[in-house]
């Protein structure tokens, strides 16, 4: 793994680095004044649905802190939703419940939760908690995803979601992201979700990786991610790459979620995108984005930019 090459071979590699990647693409590709567009899922949203791109649905927003009172009338005929900070960063601070038993909800790890308890996260996210600056935040209250069937055999309980890397409207990098018992069901790698790379031209699997180092199987269901397929694969880099169009973030991480119901949707975007995406394709991002960078200058069409990457050799 990459954790074992040395520093020049890494370079050769074309590995991004966070010095690179923070000054060489987020600080020169994306204007600063465009972040909350994407650090705030509300705006996101609401941008999303201007732009026709699918999004799970909104049910309603709480703002206030006087707004917790009314949040038991609210939810007293809604069985299944998520609850979201605006401006949360890394899966903190969602709260998924999956059904009701009794006065109950029951969490996606099948933990049941009184109504008390989802009030005080409420309160919590409202008092910033979460948030990526610390300050007040909104929560959002969501429809519940429904993971489509394809990943059933692959996936811990939470919705699995797929990371592209979108630069100047061009996607460069894909991955798959499975929660595991030891991710508590989220889909984050940090936590100790998998990363499956996938070939950026097919969505095919080329690698797997947990905890930084190579996997073959799910650790839960004990399935191989070699048998992964994606259906529609063209249709989730137009999904991707028109995030470009609707923010004009010229480096941004599109995370989308497949719906059994409603199909792909935009999960939400990341102006500062991590490098793990790296790790799980066994895959320098570098040699991508220069070569974009010889192209970009001359705009284009979402769909011919996605042609572009899908016959471009080398990607």
């Amino acid at each position: 793994m990459f954790s074992f090459i040395t520093p020049f071979a890494l370079k050769r590699s074309g590995i991004l680095g966070m010095n690179s990647r923070n000054i060489e693409f987020i600080s020169r590709y994306n204007n600063r004044k465009l972040f909350p567009l994407v650090d705030n899922k509300l705006q996101t949203k609401l941008l999303a649905n201007e732009y026709g791109i699918n999004t799970p649905e909104l049910l309603f927003v709480m703002q206030y802190q006087h707004d917790v009172y009314e949040l038991k009338e609210k939810l007293k005929d809604i069985s299944c939703f998520a609850i979201k900070p605006a401006c949360g960063s890394g899966g903190k601070g969602i709260l998924v419940i999956k059904g009701r038993e009794g006065e109950g909800f029951v969490k996606s790890s099948g933990m049941i939760i009184e109504v008390e308890e989802v009030i005080r996260h409420v309160t919590n996210i409202l008092a910033g908690l979460y948030s990526l600056s610390g300050d007040q935040d909104v929560a959002l209250v969501e429809t519940l995803i429904e993971a489509d069937t394809v990943f059933d055999d692959y996936s811990y309980q939470g919705v699995p979601d797929i990371r592209i890397i979108v630069f100047q409207g061009y996607p460069v990098m894909a991955m798959l992201r499975l929660s595991t018992k030891d991710s508590d069901g989220k889909a984050n790698l940090h936590q100790g979700a998998v990363g499956v790379g996938l070939d950026i031209k097919t969505g095919k699997p080329i690698n797997a990786v947990m905890n930084g180092k190579k996997v073959l199987i799910h650790p839960d269901t004990k399935h191989s991610f070699d048998t992964i397929k994606i259906e529609n694969w063209r249709e989730l880099l137009l999904l991707a790459s028109s995030c470009y169009d609707m923010t004009n973030l010229g480096y941004l991480g599109a995370d989308i979620v497949l719906d059994k119901n409603r199909g792909a949707m935009l999960l939400e975007l990341n102006a500062r995108p991590g490098l793990s995406i790296q790790v799980a394709n066994s895959k320098g991002l570098l040699p991508r984005l220069r070569e974009i960078e010889k192209v970009a200058s001359k705009r284009t069409n979402v769909q011919k930019r996605v042609d572009f990457v899908l016959e471009k050799e080398g990607f």
